[in-house]
């Protein structure tokens, strides 16, 4: 995985181009199955692109309000044009009652004339919906969206199982989108055209390259998840969920007064990877008002206890918190963003690397090797590694 930020926070070609090449630059740390075109999953995560959206949308002769106030969801949809009808009519239904309307919709132009049989035969419909409020402050935008995005995967699996291996909502965001896929590092840029314009600019980008172990390789397993992307495995998963379960019925039974976050559950979802349910974790706890670097740190605690080392204030957050949640424990090395605070972190253990240079423009760059991008060494100001436990986060409202 990679992490390249811009902490001017101005979006620029350089940085999906950048991401992009640290992707290809670590293609040996991803895989592929029994088909060498077919890859165990690539991503990218990025800012939502304002101007590549808007020129967009004015050729369709519809006028997108001003960046924040609308919201882009990438669906991966059946192929089957009965089933992505039924799918298309309870996002509409879902998005009127959440307060949104539905501006545009677009299908996501790919190139998938060099992929492997495995993946084609389960390539979804990919098709982006923009959303803008109907009714509502635009700066509760995005707990919104995650309300509707809970909403409609809910029904829609509820309704009909086998969707739960053809519908998938990968983002649904005011400030992010991904794009990602049943791909090789290699084949990310070409697949989707989109990531070849160069209208496409960012001031972040998250990266991933799959190589499966828990779970088989699927579409909607690709990384990055929404909110993070993560290198190893959570090895304390079915304790993590059941522990998880217990304390949403518990939270139920409490919930004066915060009955729209109980009407979410359940967040761990069978039907998704270790990564996948660490990320709706990391995001539910998001929605209920605790910043990422504070999810991360309830989920991914130090080595608190005996560290002579830790001040008072730093154990007494972890204690408290250790009544809350249990640590999801690695090895696991993860990056995360909501589009404005980026940051890494390793868990307790330390067992992934994860690499790290500023350099004097700016520019933040985070990989599992070094060397992941060609930059000159003069102009690296700061570099270093990530120690177990230890987190790196930067601000590019703050630059």
């Amino acid at each position: 995985m990679g992490l390249l930020a811009d902490l001017t926070g101005n979006p620029t070609r350089f940085i999906v181009d950048s991401a992009l090449t640290i992707l290809e630059n670590m293609e040996h740390r991803g895989a592929c199955g029994c088909e060498e075109n077919t890859g165990d999953g690539a991503g990218i995560l990025l800012q939502i692109p304002h101007g590549f959206f808007q020129s967009i949308a004015l050729n369709k002769e519809i006028a997108l309000p001003s960046a924040g106030k609308y919201g882009v969801g990438m669906f991966f949809f059946p192929k089957d044009y009965a089933r992505q009808k039924f799918c298309l009519e309870i996002i509409k239904k879902e998005a009127k009652a959440n307060d949104f309307k539905i501006l545009l919709s677009r299908n996501v132009p790919v190139n998938n004339s060099f992929l492997g049989e495995s993946a084609l035969s389960t390539e979804p419909e990919m098709k982006q919906l923009f959303f803008k409020s109907t009714g509502f402050n635009n700066k509760d935008m995005e707990r919104r969206f995650y309300f509707l995005r809970s909403s409609i995967m809910k029904k829609i699996y509820f309704t009909d199982e086998s969707l739960t291996k053809d519908f998938y909502i990968a983002s649904l965001s005011s400030k992010t989108i991904v794009y990602k896929g049943l791909l090789t590092a290699n084949q990310l840029r070409s697949y989707f055209l989109d990531l070849q314009n160069e209208k496409l600019n960012s001031a972040v980008a998250i990266v991933h390259s799959r190589f499966s172990t828990n779970t088989l390789p699927q579409w909607k397993l690709a990384q990055p998840f929404r909110c993070i992307a993560h290198n190893g495995e959570i090895n304390t998963i079915q304790g993590n969920i059941n522990w998880w379960q217990a304390r949403e019925k518990y939270m139920e039974k409490v919930a004066q007064g915060y009955g729209e976050l109980t009407k979410v559950f359940p967040i761990c979802d069978p039907y998704i990877s270790d990564s996948g349910n660490f990320d709706n974790v990391v995001d539910y706890l998001n929605r209920a008002s605790r910043s990422l670097p504070h999810a991360i740190m309830m989920m991914i605690p130090e080595a608190w206890q005996n560290d002579p080392a830790i001040p008072d204030y730093k154990k007494a957050f972890y204690e408290y918190h250790d009544a809350i949640l249990e640590p999801w424990d690695g090895p696991a090395s993860i990056c995360f963003t909501d589009g404005t605070i980026v940051g890494a972190t390793l868990d307790r253990n330390g067992l992934r690397p994860s690499r790290y240079a500023l350099t004097e423009d700016n520019i933040l760059i985070l990989g599992s090797e070094a060397g992941c991008l060609e930059i000159d060494p003069a102009k690296i100001i700061l570099k270093g590694r990530l120690e177990p436990g230890k987190m790196l986060v930067a601000d590019l409202e703050e630059h």
